[in-house]
């Protein structure tokens, strides 16, 4: 009977919390690929995939911010003049 009520309340508790999670913004861009990656390389290098999908997670936020980044450096970067053809 103990666990059935444990059960219970671990389940009004996720449900209570729901709506916080859904409604703040997804922020973690990367995360979920690198998740996905490392807990299958986890998996299989001895069944550490949850200690995989923390480390992938938090790998494939970092590179999506460095991609990012990059991404508007080069943006931001003036474009060269067009070649002119000497003839």
């Amino acid at each position: 009977m103990k666990s059935r009520l444990n059960l219970v309340v671990i389940a009004a508790m996720a449900l209570a919390l729901s709506p916080a999670i859904f409604i703040a913004p997804a922020l973690a861009k990367g995360c979920l690929k690198g998740a996905l990656v490392g807990g299958v390389a986890g998996h299989y290098a001895g069944h550490h995939a949850v200690v995989g999908a923390i480390g992938g997670c938090i790998v494939g936020h970092h590179m999506a911010n460095a991609a990012e980044r990059q991404k508007k450096e080069d943006a931001a970067a003036p474009s060269p003049p067009p070649a002119e053809h000497a003839q």
